[in-house]
């Protein structure tokens, strides 16, 4: 049984394929969008218990696409992680202001990133 439904919004095949092994083999189903625009269609049609959003990508964004999945009121209660290179000072405040409700930079410790989307996922499914 399928722990949720995890959306990966994630232009580097690379780092998808290894948030997506290591979340599967956690028990969470997973689903790709190669950038922020089809992250943004993808969390409105497929309405995903959790996103993790890259910041830097083609087309779109993470900034700009996060601010319009939280300003969506059918997918603004979504938890949405940043997953992101960007680990400048002021990055994550950044991240935080467009509407993350978490921040994880890259390279990811793995099991800070298990630890996160539980989390996330337990306060999701308890409300």
């Amino acid at each position: 049984m399928s722990k949720g439904r995890v959306l990966i919004v994630e232009d580097n095949m690379d780092t998808y394929e290894l948030v997506r092994f290591i979340l599967e083999k956690n028990g969470y189903d997973t689903f790709l969008a190669m950038n922020g625009r089809d992250g943004v269609n993808a969390a409105s049609k497929q309405k995903p218990d959790l996103i993790i959003m890259d910041l830097q990508m083609p087309e779109m964004d993470g900034w700009t696409a996060t601010r319009l999945i939280k300003g969506n009121i059918h997918t603004a209660e979504i938890p949405l992680i940043a997953l992101t290179a960007h680990a400048l000072p002021g990055d994550r405040q950044r991240a935080m202001d467009s509407g993350c409700d978490e921040y994880i930079t890259k390279p990811m410790d793995l099991l800070e990133l298990v630890e996160t989307v539980d989390r996330w996922m337990t306060r999701q499914h308890s409300t």
